[in-house]
């Protein structure tokens, strides 16, 4: 049945064993441009429900983002980002290219537990191939290259394609199933380095630095590889609500910073763990200003919801130098604003519950191990070639 476009769909809670839920109701307003929400009132007096994000408190009205080309608060992260706008224009082709298109064609395994549907009364989400398994890895490499080619792709290609339009970036991806676990796979975008296995070192390099990162596998491929990123908004069968610190500073009122987030943490997460996910913030911050990954913006960086309603930081992804010595973050760093400097980085220790000394032996033992990076790519067998480029960003000093 072909699809006819709607300014509304329903939106729904996919978190639990339970059959799913229904959340509310998605509508376009500001002449299509934005995206809304309003709850159902059975949403709000069930037990499981809850405030998707800190803008969406749990009331009746229509919440409508301030900017155009957005979704209301956590509705955002539901949606694809340049890679699966594009598969989606290319493989879907669809009569209107709405952002409620975008979200309805992101399909039943987009990222977090939200789920959208055409229908009020059920969970009807659009129709998806199954995802793939790693047997379809070069097939799959071949269908990404044919789409950032703009040419056509087959339903083979197509199938292999579709369940990975909604993980977030610019990168070309896909889903895949390995070992009955979902993973995130994502393929190089041509140029010099093997970005996928510089992204795998860069994650086992974070991990020697005390880091806690999404698991990471290193796809070989008839040239090069591709890297694949366990899901972390899955836990078995069960779906994880996350949010972006994008949606989750924007909805504070915040600017995109580390600090910011590091003070939202103490605000969102288990009294208990504070201390130590604010800790863990920092070494983040420090370990992407040392390895030269510039592009640590807010988008990068996740709080999942846990059965107890607090949030807690989603393992590190998306970790791997920029390679540009651009010299500052995309979030802000300290008193000198986004400078990537460990002098930066250190001035505002307090924020992240951290006395000056602390922070300081933090950085410095952090700076220690990063000082070992070209053993640990070597060791995963990165080329020669490529550590030599990455020498000139990788492990110099910043004061």
């Amino acid at each position: 049945m072909s699809y006819e476009p709607q300014d509304s769909m329903s939106l729904w809670w996919l978190g639990d064993a339970a059959p799913p839920q229904r959340i509310g109701t998605l509508s376009l307003q500001d002449q299509r441009r934005k995206v809304a929400l309003s709850y159902e009132p059975e949403w709000m007096a069930s037990p499981q429900g809850f405030a998707l994000s800190e803008d969406l408190p749990l009331q009746r009205g229509l919440y409508i983002p301030d900017e155009r080309d957005t979704a209301a608060g956590a509705v955002d992260d539901a949606r694809p980002d340049q890679w699966g706008e594009r598969v989606i224009r290319l493989i879907e082709r669809p009569a209107r290219l709405s952002l409620l298109e975008y979200l309805y064609f992101a399909g039943d395994d987009r990222f977090g537990a939200l789920g959208v549907s055409l229908h009020a009364e059920k969970y009807e989400p659009a129709p998806v191939a199954a995802m793939p398994t790693f047997d379809g890895l070069t097939d799959m490499h071949q269908a990404v290259q044919r789409v950032m080619a703009g040419d056509a792709v087959n339903e083979q290609q197509r199938r292999l394609l579709q369940p990975g339009v909604s993980m977030g970036g610019a990168r070309p991806k896909s889903l895949m199933q390995i070992d009955g676990a979902s993973w995130v796979v994502k393929f190089s975008e041509g140029g010099e380095l093997d970005s996928p296995l510089i992204e795998h070192a860069s994650m086992q390099l974070a991990r020697l630095c005390g880091i806690h990162t999404a698991e990471t596998l290193a796809l070989p491929l008839p040239q090069g590889h591709a890297v694949a990123i366990k899901r972390f908004d899955r836990e078995g069968e069960r779906r994880l609500h996350v949010v972006s610190a994008h949606v989750a500073l924007r909805a504070a009122g915040e600017a995109m910073g580390y600090p910011e987030l590091a003070q939202l943490i103490r605000r969102l997460g288990h009294p208990d763990q504070v201390r130590a996910q604010q800790q863990e913030l920092f070494r983040r911050m420090v370990f992407n200003i040392l390895i030269d990954n510039t592009d640590d913006h807010e988008k990068n960086h996740a709080l999942v919801r846990g059965d107890d309603g607090f949030y807690a930081l989603s393992p590190a992804f998306d970790v791997l130098p920029a390679a540009q010595g651009l010299g500052y973050q995309q979030m802000r760093v300290g008193a000198m604003g986004h400078e990537s400097s460990l002098a930066n980085a250190l001035s505002e220790a307090r924020a992240f519950g951290l006395t000056d000394a602390v922070a300081r032996q933090m950085a410095s033992e952090i700076s220690g191990q990063v000082a070992q990076w070209k053993s640990v790519f070597k060791g995963l067998k990165v080329r020669d070639a490529d550590i030599d480029l990455l020498a000139q960003y990788v492990g110099r000093h910043k004061r």
